[in-house]
């Protein structure tokens, strides 16, 4: 007996990769998107990410910080002296190693983030007003499916 009518094969390696490419792609143009508000904010989209995590991962070190986005010190160095000029993070040393200096959100980096965050859920929320009932339905099934796998 063959396939029942409906039933889903497995995708092929081409067929991943050509999905793969497709995800990419959306992904990249999607954070273009709305990234477009971020300008608003006043900082750049480097600045934005280095403040969200010093904002949900902190108190952190800079040298955890540049880890967790990827970049060399000296450059998360240069980002951090930017952020604290602004008021919007500070500086305080650690109280289990007097050496160290620990990096923490201000109020007014906490306010700056939430509304950078805000203007770019409003982007996203507007693209998917544009979706049909059934669509936005798939969109939530797809969001839900790739959750865990990239929160694991």
């Amino acid at each position: 007996m063959g396939p029942s009518a409906g039933a889903v094969t497995e995708p092929s390696r081409a067929d991943r990769a050509a999905l793969a490419d497709r995800l990419h792609s959306l992904a990249i143009h999607l954070l273009r998107r709305v990234r477009r508000g971020d300008d608003a904010a006043g900082l750049s989209a480097p600045r934005l990410s280095a403040l969200s995590v010093v904002i949900y991962r902190g108190p952190i070190s800079l040298t955890e910080l540049a880890k967790a986005e990827s970049v060399t010190a000296p450059t998360m160095t240069r980002l951090v002296q930017a952020l604290v000029r602004a008021g919007l993070v500070e500086k305080s040393v650690d109280a289990s190693d007097n050496r160290a200096v620990l990096l923490r959100t201000t109020d007014l980096g906490r306010q700056t983030l939430d509304v950078a965050r805000a203007r770019r859920l409003a982007a996203i929320e507007e693209l998917l007003s544009r979706l049909d009932p059934d669509d936005a339905a798939s969109v939530e099934r797809a969001v839900s499916i790739l959750e865990p796998l990239l929160r694991a």
